[in-house]
């Protein structure tokens, strides 16, 4: 039998903190509606079929648009994407609609929003949300890719914004 530990959530965010993540925007649409936001935890799950998967907080009643739209864009941002970074973060207070003005987007194959001049950019029809008690694992399958000219990336190291 595991042995469990309870960690105390502000104790794991001050460790985490300190653990490099690449930053990026991930959106969707659903009827018209389009919803962006800025996370760090995303990763590759399998180059056959290529797959990605994305965490996004549950708590937040506007997140639920990713669980029911079927269509992700995990769009990797570089250095020169701070602002568009802070805008969908939340840093800023600009309204939900307003955060998609501060750059470019098109579409590529689902219709979810692609950031024009994004790092690469991994168009994803759900396969499958894994329920956490925080947060939701949606799992990507890629129906279409795109990728820019090579610029420094954009990475979030202790509470701050970092070119490589």
């Amino acid at each position: 039998m595991l042995n469990r530990q309870h960690i105390d959530p502000g104790l794991y965010r001050d460790a985490m903190s300190r653990y490099a993540g690449h930053v990026q925007l991930v959106t969707t649409v659903m009827e018209g509606v389009r919803r962006g936001v800025t996370i760090t935890a995303a990763c590759s799950v399998s180059d056959n079929p290529a797959s990605v998967l994305i965490c996004l907080n549950n708590t937040n009643p506007k997140n639920e648009i990713f669980f029911r739209s079927g269509i992700f864009v995990l769009n990797t941002l570089g250095a020169h994407h701070q602002g568009v970074a802070d805008a969908f973060s939340g840093r800023t207070a600009l309204a939900d609609d307003a955060r998609f003005g501060s750059a470019r987007f098109e579409t590529l194959v689902t219709g979810a929003p692609v950031l024009a001049d994004a790092l690469a950019a991994f168009d994803c029809r759900v396969t499958d949300i894994k329920e956490m008690p925080t947060h939701n694992v949606i799992f990507g399958e890629v129906a279409a890719v795109r990728f820019s000219e090579k610029h420094p990336a954009l990475l979030y190291l202790n509470r701050d914004y970092h070119a490589l």
